[in-house]
């Protein structure tokens, strides 16, 4: 089952005795454990939680098969299940497991145990894990593939009875496809702009949308791989408004290009995308934005343009010019080198 599934379950009261939730995307986990709060708690005595390095498992059971003082049903959530990783934590204490798979096999049908582990991958050889596969509900939550987020951005604004064309899809992706939760919340505000059945359009999206530095970094790597003075200018404008320090950004734009540079040199070793995105470590569409721009660049231009970079940062930091001065001449080289 995916993360949408799990959802929709949830919202209809369809709710599994024992869940598993792993992954390292933090919004999907905190999504779905406020579903099963909403759910299955009408007394919020009946809601625990527990941590597996600290507690054994076979305490969380015993809970578990205890019957609600309160009434209604009973809500465990079991944080840290080392039992499933590959090379569990040392504890000062035993999981018993046995315990563990007897109750995954015959459930209460008072409580719902969802176990969470941040983890990215769990063994899927052990046993436990193979049991919990088979007779429970298991839903990964890592990180959204860059090419999977177009469809939950879509599914998310279907949800929210609205519409979003594909130029406004790039600029949401762009501005807030590492942040899930502010994606949300972007796209509750242009649906409360745009009303039930309303489109979001390029011109409503750059106008609502709220833009973080990072973006603003990946439009000026843009506009200098256009040669867009005016474009460059215009955002060097921008972050005077909202009172960005220059060496801030200097510091943005070196780690963008560092990245189209580090992306260059493995491409041309012959490295695929997702094999890049393992050995550099950086999230998935900060891969893909470079991927995609690599190719505009040679490397001399992109040697040319990191140190240029390294220089403005020294003048700056060793007061030899005026900061906000130096950011639009360094602006104005790397948009005018040929």
């Amino acid at each position: 089952m995916n993360y949408m599934e799990l959802v929709q379950q949830l919202k209809k009261k369809q709710v599994p005795r024992v869940c598993l939730l792993y992954g390292t995307e933090p919004y999907f986990i905190q999504k779905l454990k406020e579903g099963f709060y909403q759910s299955v708690v009408t007394d919020p005595e009946n809601f625990i939680t527990y941590d597996l390095q600290e507690v054994p498992v076979q305490e969380v059971i015993a809970d578990a098969q205890t019957y609600p003082f309160f009434g209604g049903d009973k809500l465990i959530i079991a944080s840290n299940p080392v039992f499933l990783k590959a090379n569990p934590d040392k504890l000062p204490f035993e999981h018993k497991l046995d315990t563990l798979q007897e109750y995954i096999s015959s459930p209460a049908d008072y409580s719902t145990l969802v176990f969470i582990g941040d983890y990215e991958k769990i063994d899927q050889r052990k046993k436990i894990a193979k049991l919990l596969k088979k007779a429970a509900t298991v839903v990964e939550c890592n990180q959204v593939k860059p090419y999977e987020l177009d469809k939950w951005i879509k599914t998310i604004a279907q949800q929210m009875k609205i519409m979003i064309d594909s130029s406004a899809m790039q600029i949401l992706e762009e501005e807030l496809s590492t942040n899930l939760q502010l994606m949300e919340s972007e796209m509750n505000k242009l649906a409360l702009y745009a009303g039930e059945e309303g489109v979001i359009t390029k011109e409503i999206a750059e106008r609502l949308i709220s833009h973080s530095v990072a973006s603003t970094s990946l439009r000026m790597v843009d506009a200098v791989m256009d040669h867009d003075l005016y474009k460059a200018i215009a955002i060097v404008k921008d972050l005077e408004k909202t009172k960005e320090e220059p060496i801030a950004m200097i510091g943005l734009l070196a780690f963008q290009f560092r990245m189209i540079f580090r992306v260059k040199l493995l491409k041309e070793k012959g490295y695929g995308q997702s094999q890049i995105q393992k050995t550099i470590g950086a999230h998935p569409y900060v891969i893909k934005m470079a991927w995609n721009r690599e190719k505009q660049f040679t490397l001399n231009k992109l040697h040319f343009i990191m140190d240029k970079l390294a220089n403005a940062d020294s003048d700056m930091k060793q007061g030899k010019m005026e900061k906000n001065i130096a950011f639009e001449l360094l602006v104005h080289d790397l948009i005018t080198a040929s």
